[in-house]
């Protein structure tokens, strides 16, 4: 049974839609200047590199799910989905972060704090690890998703008799 379900989109974030505006430029520009020389391989190579950033841009989404059996995060188009088995899962907090200096910007990213899956704003739920290891899932619904996921480890813990 599906608890939460969230879809961010990356072009929900102001610095994904300056992204793909100087994108959109740049394509602008090298179709110019490809159509002004005639075509030639480096200017069609930019062509299409910087159309797949406006694509990535525009159609990117972080998608969060909070099942029965496990929490599933996709980074679409770029990453395929990560399960997080609720034994996999010692804690789940909602917490204010800082996606620039402790991750590097938003995305899936690596930092000093650990792994993120973000898209914009600066709340999310860290999760730690039975291994130790840090994830944050940033989330408009932090306090929410915080509750599901600690719902769903509850209900998945066998009872003890």
């Amino acid at each position: 049974m599906e608890r939460f379900r969230e879809v961010q989109r990356l072009s929900e974030n102001r610095i994904a839609l300056v992204g793909i505006s100087v994108a959109l430029a740049g394509l602008g520009f090298a179709l110019h200047a490809s159509l002004a020389r005639g075509a030639d391989l480096v200017l069609l190579f930019v062509l299409v590199l910087v159309g797949g950033v406006a694509a990535l841009l525009f159609w990117g989404e972080l998608r969060t799910e909070v099942h029965d059996d496990a929490l599933h995060v996709r980074f679409f188009p770029l990453t395929r989905r990560h399960v997080f088995a609720w034994a996999d899962v010692a804690s789940a907090e909602p917490r204010s972060y800082r996606p620039i200096r402790e991750y590097g910007g938003w995305g899936v990213r690596w930092g000093p704090s650990g792994r993120a899956y973000n898209v914009s704003g600066k709340r999310g739920v860290q999760l730690v690890l039975a291994d130790g290891k840090r994830v944050l899932i940033g989330s408009r619904r932090a306090e929410e998703l915080a509750l599901a996921i600690e719902a769903a480890r509850s209900q998945a813990k066998p009872e003890r008799g």
